[in-house]
């Protein structure tokens, strides 16, 4: 993390706007991650007509249909559909946590992890309830809140 970043979340500057929504950012990969959650998925799946936010995630998502696949790991024999996925995998095996937050120093296997994680220095709760407009910073945590919505109209 940077230290314009640092200081950006300590003076709660968001210089990058949405040019959709208007919501700031602090930094452009957070706004990145916003814009792909906007819904725009131009690439469609001949087979299933399955949309995606971009190329590489089709081609990865068509794999399912041929049933390939191509990587194996050497320790355990799973097979997988991509090789990031191998790699991925057999970090449970060696135990690397590449991933390193810059502010506390905790480590993690997956990037997406740490990007999650970073919510907690942030402040940032880019998960909204359509109902209540209750927002929250882990996905997970919003679909079981959604849940109490449905109990209530039970």
């Amino acid at each position: 993390m940077t230290c314009l970043l640092l200081l950006r979340i300590h003076t709660g500057e968001h210089p990058n706007r949405c040019y959709v929504c208007n919501k700031t950012f602090n930094d452009g990969s957070s706004l990145k991650i916003h814009c792909v959650r906007t819904g725009e998925h131009p690439y469609r799946c001949d087979v299933c007509n399955k949309t995606f936010s971009n190329a590489f995630s089709l081609k990865v998502h068509q794999l399912v249909h041929t049933g390939e696949r191509p990587y194996c790991c050497d320790v355990c024999n799973k097979t997988f559909s991509n090789k990031s996925n191998l790699k991925i995998h057999q970090r449970l095996h060696t135990g690397e946590c590449p991933y390193c937050c810059a502010v506390c120093k905790k480590t993690y296997k997956r990037l997406e992890h740490l990007k999650v994680h970073k919510h907690v220095h942030s402040g940032e709760r880019p998960y909204c309830c359509d109902v209540c407009s209750k927002t929250f910073s882990r996905k997970f945590v919003l679909r079981k809140h959604c849940l109490s919505h449905c109990n209530q109209q039970s």
